[in-house]
């Protein structure tokens, strides 16, 4: 048995009670965007390599179900405990950064059902405290990812009208991010073009 700074006790194996309200999420969304976060990931260690800004990405926070330590832990039972708030924070040039990226396969319109509404409260916060807040919205089917002001979507959200962005608005009011090799996906140059370069 492991005690930890705070007092609790940490337990081999974690079972949730059989009538138990929570039911287990699945891990099994395939590989559908795990090549857009990758990009986003090794943008981010670019730029903090060469002091520009200083992003991370947030864990999700996960319940251990169950753990298998006959091979040295491993987790072999999770569920999601709570959703997260947004998927990337930071901060650039004094200015807080706060952005969750997201990627459809679809052609004609980008799904707000992809954002839960406390994600929208927690943008709209940084947004209040004069955080930068945006979107990364990849169209995989087309291999485009741009850039879309939080304020935009909040707005659209908040409408109700549609259950989605359309591309075509995804597109006039959004700022395509280049692709390059290094780095991967250069959404710091559209925020220095539109809050000034450090």
């Amino acid at each position: 048995m492991i005690n930890y700074a705070n007092g609790k006790n940490f337990q081999k194996t974690i079972k949730i009670p059989a009538k138990s309200s929570v039911k287990p999420k699945s891990f099994s969304h395939g590989n559908r965007g795990m090549a857009f976060e990758s990009d986003i990931n090794e943008t981010n260690e670019y730029y903090k390599n060469r002091g520009l800004c200083l992003v991370t990405k947030r864990p999700t926070p996960i319940n251990v179900v169950e753990v298998d330590y006959s091979r040295g832990a491993i987790i072999k039972n999770a569920y999601f405990e709570k959703q997260s708030t947004t998927d990337y924070n930071g901060v650039y040039n004094g200015r807080y950064l706060d952005f969750e990226a997201k990627s459809t396969r679809k052609k004609t319109s980008f799904p707000l059902a992809n954002i839960s509404r406390h994600q929208i409260e927690h943008l709209k916060n940084v947004i209040k405290h004069k955080g930068i807040a945006f979107f990364i919205i990849e169209f995989s089917t087309f291999d485009e990812v741009y850039y879309l002001n939080a304020q935009y979507v909040i707005n659209y959200y908040e409408k109700g009208e549609r259950k989605s962005i359309p591309y075509d608005a995804v597109k006039e009011h959004g700022k395509r991010i280049k692709k390059a090799y290094i780095p991967r996906l250069d959404y710091l140059a559209i925020i220095q073009e539109l809050y000034g370069k450090s």
